[in-house]
């Protein structure tokens, strides 16, 4: 297993095992163990998942040492604020079961960030999180967060995938020290991800899947991945990415997919913000 390293030293193994869009009910809980035999040492959750329960579950039930396994949640923008984001971060230690998490991110850059990554930076001290860092964050957001903190985040866990890769802000996370964390990397097949040309060439090229080479892509320009799925097959073979090596040529006939265009949706755009302001009030009225 390859890892890389975070500017606090903490080493995250570079290709995860993400749980998003995947329900309970012990959905997430068979995943997560299956994953886990598999040979996945890296689970990515979150508040907003609802499923940090299922996930502490499988941990737990797996009977792999806490320490062999690098575990991320991230705080909801509800939950954002002073104390209050102490206040739920320990609601989400309780639900997974563990004493600690590797790594604790802000989930999105709205509402109170800035209160919230007080807290954030409270809690690294104190020892329940190994790493800090944010999700979702462009880069305006991200160098004035770094700018007016004590603690610069870690990592930024942002969507990067063949046709939107995200250069411009992968070149700002660089220059902060913050690691790109790639969450969508298969785009949930969007687009015909996974019949695209110029892919299942090289994939063929190398008697491999296109999901391979993109894990390969991304993991070459030094992106640290989660992988989605729920089929065990796929958790297995999704990690057989170093049994080949990506040409000059491929990689530059790669490049050429990006569009610079979301496959979800524009993050920085004002449709977005007003998106996630009526999720919030949706939530609190729950």
């Amino acid at each position: 297993m390859n890892y890389k390293e975070l500017s606090n030293g903490t080493k995250i193994p570079e290709l995860g095992y993400g749980v998003y869009r995947i329900p309970e009910d012990g959905v997430t809980k068979d995943c997560v163990l299956k994953a886990l035999k598999a040979g996945y040492r890296h689970i990515d959750t979150a508040q907003a998942y609802y499923n940090e329960k299922e996930v502490g579950e499988a941990i737990k039930e797996s009977g792999i040492d806490r320490k062999e396994i690098f575990l991320t949640t991230k705080i909801w923008v509800t939950n954002f604020g002073d104390n209050k984001t102490i206040e739920s971060f320990d609601k989400s230690l309780e639900k997974l079961g563990v004493e600690y998490v590797d790594l604790l991110l802000l989930h999105q850059p709205f509402g109170d960030y800035y209160g919230a990554w007080r807290d954030l930076e409270k809690i690294y001290k104190s020892g329940k999180a190994k790493a800090i860092g944010v999700s979702n964050f462009w880069p305006n957001r991200l160098v004035d967060l770094c700018g007016h903190s004590e603690i610069k985040p870690m990592i930024n866990q942002i969507e990067v995938n063949p046709f939107d890769q995200k250069d411009y802000w992968r070149e700002w996370n660089k220059k902060y020290g913050v690691v790109t964390e790639a969450w969508g990397p298969f785009a949930e097949g969007r687009n015909n991800m996974f019949s695209n040309p110029t892919l299942v060439k090289i994939a063929n090229n190398h008697h491999t899947g296109v999901a391979n080479v993109i894990i390969r892509y991304l993991l070459d320009n030094d992106i640290v991945v989660l992988a989605t799925t729920t089929k065990e097959e796929r958790m297995k073979t999704n990690q057989d990415v170093y049994s080949f090596e990506l040409t000059k040529e491929e990689k530059e006939a790669i490049k050429k997919l990006d569009t610079e265009t979301s496959s979800f949706f524009p993050h920085e755009s004002p449709e977005t913000a007003e998106f996630f302001l009526n999720l919030e009030e949706q939530r609190k009225n729950k």
